[in-house]
């Protein structure tokens, strides 16, 4: 008889830990931010468990870990995780897709980045009455939406997978993108000021840049918690898009100042949100 485990029944004890692990990402995504005695209330656990739990989760890619907490928030130096953005500023990002939509039309070719905004796009492409279209994108998430139109011909672009992003990058995915080319890029990014984009992650800012060089025509997507905020990397400047949509900005001098840069449409959300700036 093998000693081998493969494909043995998980353990009480395994599926005690994947509950406990769930509890606690589910906890940290929802708050933001937590301590590790904070999670021990939450989960029931002892410290020393959690710690284990906390670096399993971080190993995953699902928390980032600082001195004296827990982190699934973006910074101007760490970005959040895509398990965390597809859940915060839902009632933007559905506006925004329904937005861009507008200008896709059936037989064109649409590249859509990793913004977490897309796979909403994707969502409402999804719906659409086997609309002919090609989808272009390094974002696992909006393979699993698409992969099952009809009307939709999907490009993976392949290369290095980044488990906290869920989606491909590096020296190849950008050969690729290079390759190609698209009626249209759909993107977004994690700050912007009136002239500039940034974002905090190089191999996330080389493939937007390779997407918007393969494009022709580029829109960018932007809740109001991005604008007048920097990141560590600098991604484009706002005229090098051919549209801005903006959720609920309640800003007019910036509109006014990043309207001399790039056409600007204001775009209502459902409701306004209080989370904090995510990547969209």
């Amino acid at each position: 008889m093998s000693s081998s485990h493969a494909g043995r029944r998980p353990s009480a004890r395994d599926r005690a830990r994947q509950e406990r692990q769930e509890l606690i990402a589910s906890y940290v995504l929802a708050k933001g931010v937590a301590t590790p005695h904070e999670l021990t209330e939450v989960s029931g656990a002892s410290i020393m468990t959690v710690h284990r739990d906390l670096d399993e989760l971080a190993r995953r890619g699902l928390i980032r870990k600082f001195h004296g907490g827990v982190s699934a928030k973006a910074s101007s130096v760490f970005e959040s995780s895509s398990a965390f953005r597809l859940h915060y500023q839902s009632e933007h990002k559905d506006a925004l897709a329904e937005a861009v939509l507008e200008r896709i039309e059936p037989g064109m070719s649409v590249m859509l980045d990793t913004s977490s905004t897309n796979v909403f796009l994707a969502r409402r492409i999804a719906r659409l009455d086997d609309v002919p279209l090609t989808v272009i994108t390094n974002y696992q998430p909006i393979l699993h939406t698409l992969r099952s139109c009809d009307g939709v011909s999907l490009i993976m672009i392949g290369g290095r997978y980044s488990t906290v992003h869920d989606a491909f990058f590096g020296i190849d995915a950008v050969a690729m993108t290079q390759g190609l080319r698209a009626n249209l890029a759909v993107l977004s990014t994690s700050a912007m000021t009136p002239d500039e984009t940034y974002h905090q992650d190089q191999d996330i800012v080389l493939m937007k840049r390779a997407m918007m060089a393969a494009a022709d025509e580029r829109v960018l997507l932007m809740d109001p918690t991005k604008i007048r905020r920097t990141a560590l990397h600098r991604l484009a400047p706002t005229r090098d898009f051919d549209e801005l949509l903006l959720t609920d900005p309640d800003d007019p001098e910036f509109v006014a100042a990043v309207s001399e840069h790039v056409p600007t449409r204001i775009v209502k959300a459902a409701r306004a949100s209080e989370d904090q700036a995510l990547e969209a």
